[in-house]
């Protein structure tokens, strides 16, 4: 079978700890642990969020004023490389030698009159109190947006059209190995006025930015691992219940929102539209569940 993966960022770093290299690595290393249990047999394709990361990287950048800071398409690299590499070293010390593991540098292009642009929705970096983020809004020019008790910094979100190294990504992976890429949603990217391509100020949607790629390999699952196990209706009261079998429509009327599982549930309605295949939803620490379609909540076409 074949799968594409989705880490959601906070899967890699949980809610509320220091992002630190030693957490980021404990926790990639037990998320590698529960990818390598459903490696046999499948042919296996990890994407991931870069949220947390990436906005660690951009404080760190404003940190040091004596240059500009650099731009979010030049960090969304960089934390490609940086996860990409850790995730390759954690698997690689768990599976054969072998085994062949690659990451991919992924550019995705959107559109530069996206609507998005004029109303930033994705968190990155860290939750701050709420006093601290209206200065920090107010120091850096930023958007701030609720998140649980406190606030982040909200992004532009742009829909991916097309993933530029999708042929050698193909080609990896019919060729066993298993890749990495995709990572934090991809490198955005647009076509300037001149026809050049040149990044732009946003972080990808991941989850949409995997439901397109879990499309174009013609993947058999979409698996989006994340920190909850599932989807729920009436989130946060004592009414919730989780969804454990559900469909596209079903989902569309639910209306999450888009900061935090409204995307996801996009993204799996996106694939198992398109396909007529399946999409789950839930933890990460129940992925080899959530591939057997025995955890989470899965997503198919009715009838």
């Amino acid at each position: 079978m074949r799968l594409v993966i989705a880490l959601g960022g906070n899967a890699l770093l949980r809610r509320g700890q220091p992002m630190t290299a030693e957490n980021q690595r404990a926790n990639i290393r037990a998320a590698a642990r529960c990818i390598a249990e459903v490696v046999e047999g499948n042919e296996i394709v990890v994407a991931h969020g870069n949220g947390p990361q990436v906005g660690l990287l951009a404080l760190q950048a404003a940190a040091y004023v004596d240059v500009p800071a650099y731009p979010l398409d030049v960090l969304g690299a960089q934390t490609e490389a940086m996860i990409g590499y850790v995730i390759e070293q954690e698997l690689g010390n768990l599976l054969p030698d072998e085994q062949p593991l690659a990451t991919i540098l992924t550019m995705v292009e959107v559109d530069r009159d996206d609507p998005a642009f004029a109303h930033p929705t994705k968190p990155i970096g860290p939750v701050y109190p709420r006093d601290h983020a209206v200065v920090l809004a107010a120091d850096a020019g930023w958007s701030i947006a609720p998140d649980g008790d406190g606030f982040r910094r909200v992004v532009a979100s742009p829909k991916p059209t097309r993933i530029f190294e999708i042929r050698p990504i193909r080609q990896l992976l019919e060729q066993g190995t298993i890749v990495v890429c995709a990572g934090g949603g991809g490198i955005p990217t647009v076509f300037d006025e001149h026809g050049d391509l040149r990044g732009v100020e946003a972080v990808v949607d991941k989850d949409a930015t995997s439901a397109m790629l879990a499309e174009e390999l013609d993947a058999d699952l979409l698996v989006i691992a994340t920190d909850v196990d599932g989807v729920y209706l009436d989130w946060g009261t004592p009414q919730q219940r989780r969804l454990e079998r559900t469909t596209p429509d079903e989902l569309g009327e639910l209306g999450l929102a888009e900061g935090s599982m409204g995307p996801k549930v996009e993204a799996a309605a996106r694939f198992v539209r398109a396909t007529g295949k399946r999409a789950v939803i839930g933890s990460l620490d129940e992925l080899a569940d959530l591939v057997a379609g025995t955890a989470g909540t899965v997503v198919e076409n009715g009838g």
